[in-house]
């Protein structure tokens, strides 16, 4: 399936700078760490059970983010009309910001650690969830310019490459959110 770009315009790249602002903005408000609170500053971090995952620019979760790009392009590309379609990245900035602060709240972070494997998770430093956004952001822009069939296939490799490597993925996430299974649970704890 052949399909034109979404154009991004100007104006709606500086909504969608001043969208992140004012999450940012937000999150310092509710006193989150700015940065690790072990006071360093990593590009990467791939021990998801340690202290520093969710707290540095990136982490295997970041790939998730990346996809949450994919999906609000799509949607974007799908369902707004004409005009409308300029201001899908601010759109997708809005809702990404929005879960952003979500899963930075007490109920999500409760629920994260009573549902999930993530037993000591408190929430992502303002740095991750900043580049949580960013990464959403590139998602989105690698959704307008490849075809469809390589945004799916990129999305699953990122969904099979976080479940071979840390056992979880944006999939297994929502189901455990929405609907927790035990089995699950145990098995992303290491279990058998």
């Amino acid at each position: 399936m052949t399909r034109a770009p979404l154009t991004v315009d100007r104006r709606a790249t500086l909504a969608a700078i001043l969208i992140v602002l004012v999450y940012f903005a937000v999150e310092l408000s509710w006193h989150r760490p700015l940065i690790c609170p072990c006071g360093t500053i990593k590009l990467w971090t791939g021990a998801v059970w340690s202290a520093e995952n969710s707290q540095q620019i990136s982490d295997w979760y970041s790939l998730s983010h990346i996809i949450h790009g994919f999906l609000f392009y799509g949607a974007a590309w799908l369902v707004l009309p004409g005009r409308a379609r300029l201001w899908a990245l601010p759109l997708a900035v809005l809702i990404e910001g929005s879960w952003e602060l979500l899963e930075n709240s007490p109920i999500i972070i409760d629920r994260y650690r009573a549902a999930t494997a993530a037993v000591g998770y408190s929430g992502d430093s303002i740095l991750n969830s900043m580049s949580d956004i960013g990464m959403m952001v590139i998602g989105f822009a690698v959704a307008r310019r490849i075809p469809v069939w390589a945004t799916i296939g990129l999305a699953l490799f990122f969904e099979l490459l976080a479940l071979a490597v840390i056992r979880d993925n944006l999939t297994l996430n929502v189901l455990m959110l929405v609907h927790p299974i035990d089995a699950i649970r145990v098995w992303q704890a290491g279990g058998a």
